[in-house]
């Protein structure tokens, strides 16, 4: 698989990613091993995980794999801290929090070091430069090689990497990890022109479009979907309406075109949009995640990406466009 660079930085990563969001809640250790072995296989090395994800699970059932199935050495481990696993969904930034949550990390993974931590969400109750430094302390005590930030808007995500550039010393952000696909292209409104312009390579998230994409939803809800599963159902029901209907049927139309899946068209939209260092894919089953990486060898003609573009264009007035043509 080929390699890219995530940002401005030397860190290398596959151009598709493995996401373990359901790990050790859904998907049991069984799947989860045929899935990083397969991903392991085609080239695939940047793993995304949180602390959060199966209220610590995920990455212990990771930790677990890499001892005895996948070398270590082999991939680039992600993960994020900061969100709290409770009713409400709490951010927290605090250094105290970020650093304790990071030593937990590295013990449930069974490793001394993560290639890429990250904040999972800003925190508006603590000062960002806090938040920040408990980044550099990971770099230079070593239990980080690399670091970024995750659902940050355009102007947070500005203010972070320009705090992290103003000063010799501050590790600068390699990656932002925020959802886009054909049917959210909200990144494209002011986080994408901030990533470029800072250096900062993008990992999307939900690259699919939370599974709808693929076209398993255009005539009904499959039952072993995650449209039908108590825990994602709510995470995918916005994505049935009328407006991404339409979408999906454009997508499905190109795919019957080029003799290849809705799901291989809609993965290398994504992948290959400016900015763009590796979708997270986050597969239920290795045979899902077969197909999704037979999308290495798929480069979308340049007029299908046109029409994508032109079905899924998101509205975007002032002040993104001169103010002269208003």
């Amino acid at each position: 698989m080929e390699q890219r660079h995530l940002g401005r930085t030397g860190l290398r990563v596959s151009r598709i990613g493995l996401g373990t969001l359901t790990w050790g809640r859904d998907t049991d250790e069984h799947d989860a091993a045929d899935m990083l072995k397969t991903f392991w296989e085609a080239g695939g090395t940047l793993v995304d995980t949180a602390d959060v994800y199966g209220d610590g699970e995920a990455e212990y059932l990771l930790g677990r794999l890499m001892d005895g199935l996948v070398p270590r050495r082999d991939l680039v481990i992600s993960t994020k801290a900061g969100s709290v696993a409770d009713p409400d969904r709490r951010v927290d930034g605090s250094r105290g929090h970020l650093l304790a949550a990071l030593d937990a990390s590295l013990t449930r993974l069974g490793t001394d070091h993560v290639d890429l931590w990250q904040i999972h969400a800003p925190d508006p109750g603590t000062p960002l430069e806090e938040t920040l430094q408990a980044l550099d302390v990971a770099v230079s005590s070593g239990r980080a090689r690399y670091v970024g930030v995750a659902n940050f808007c355009g102007w947070q995500l500005a203010k972070a990497a320009t705090w992290q550039l103003a000063a010799p010393g501050r590790t600068r952000l390699a990656g932002t990890q925020l959802e886009y696909s054909l049917l959210q292209r909200g990144a494209e409104r002011e986080v994408l022109p901030a990533a470029l312009d800072l250096g900062v390579g993008l990992l999307p998230s939900s690259p699919l479009g939370r599974g709808v994409l693929t076209g398993k939803y255009r005539h009904a809800t499959p039952a072993d979907s995650r449209g039908a599963s108590e825990h994602l159902a709510p995470f995918v029901e916005p994505y049935l309406d009328d407006t991404a209907a339409h979408i999906v049927d454009a997508v499905t139309t190109a795919a019957d075109g080029l003799a290849v899946t809705p799901l291989q068209v809609a993965l290398a939209w994504v992948r290959d949009r400016p900015g763009v260092a590796a979708p997270i894919v986050g597969s239920r089953n290795a045979q899902q995640l077969t197909a999704a990486l037979s999308v290495e060898a798929l480069s979308l003609p340049d007029e299908i990406c046109r029409a994508l573009d032109d079905v899924s264009a998101p509205v975007h007035r002032y002040p993104d466009h001169d103010w002269s043509t208003l």
